[in-house]
């Protein structure tokens, strides 16, 4: 069974940094694009960055770019987004998806696969 466990999120001041991971099981990452998204409360999901495939193309949202950084280790199965220069704005649930998609990513919602995502609370 295809699942997507995320970790990694909690409490941070602002200005603070947290790594979050994407641990995929049930399936090979090597086809699969890989997104994050956040959805902060009474708001809709946000794309905040994706990874193709093979990792060789990433995608940020403006609001994280220049401190947000994406990677994934597909023998792992593991896929990560480094926050740093965390802003209270940035307070949400963050969930990792996947879609089959040989080149490149997208930032919009057209994932199949979700996890249940793991809370970040940006706050002092």
């Amino acid at each position: 069974q295809l699942q997507l466990v995320e970790s990694g999120g909690g409490l941070v001041q602002p200005g603070g940094s947290l790594r979050l991971s994407c641990a995929a099981s049930g399936f090979t990452l090597d086809y699969y694009a890989i997104g994050w998204f956040r959805q902060a409360p009474g708001k809709g999901r946000e794309g905040v960055s994706c990874i193709s495939s093979s990792g060789d193309f990433t995608n940020y949202a403006d609001s994280v770019k220049g401190r947000f950084t994406m990677s994934r280790d597909n023998a792992k199965k593991m896929v990560y987004l480094q926050m740093d220069s965390l802003k209270p704005e940035g307070t949400a649930v963050y969930y990792c998806a996947a879609r089959v998609m040989f080149r490149g990513c997208v930032l919009v919602d057209e994932y199949d696969y979700w996890g249940q995502g793991t809370q970040v609370t940006v706050s002092s």
